[in-house]
């Protein structure tokens, strides 16, 4: 059974850092591209940051550049997002995603596998 378990998620204030794991178990973890979605209330679910098997290709949405940072260990089968200069519209849900011989890009539909998602939450 494929599980994909996120933490690290929490409450802090504006211009200060998280970093997000997400372990997976259950598949093999160096055969998939592995993202980075969050969702607020009321909006859709948007990409924020993806990376390919190797992580030769990183993908980034346009307003996180610079501040957000994705990286993965395949030893471990763990991918990580690190938040820095984090706003309040930062706030949501974040899901990690799974997809096989993927390219870490931000096509939701080709992501197979979800976590179940930690709450950031950024106060001004």
């Amino acid at each position: 059974q494929v599980q994909l378990v996120e933490s690290g998620g929490g409450l802090v204030q504006a211009g200060g850092s998280l970093r997000l794991s997400c372990a997976a178990s259950g598949l093999t973890f160096s055969s998939y591209a592995m993202a980075w979605f969050r969702q607020a209330p009321g909006k859709e679910r948007e990409f924020v940051a993806g990376i390919s098997r190797s992580s030769v290709n990183i993908n980034y949405e346009d307003s996180v550049k610079g501040r957000f940072t994705i990286s993965r260990d395949n030893a471990k089968n763990t991918v990580y997002l690190q938040m820095n200069s984090l706003k309040p519209e930062d706030t949501a849900v974040y899901y990690c995603a799974a997809d096989l011989y993927g390219l870490g890009d931000g096509a939701v539909n080709r992501y197979t596998y979800w976590g179940q998602g930690t709450q950031v939450t950024v106060s001004s």
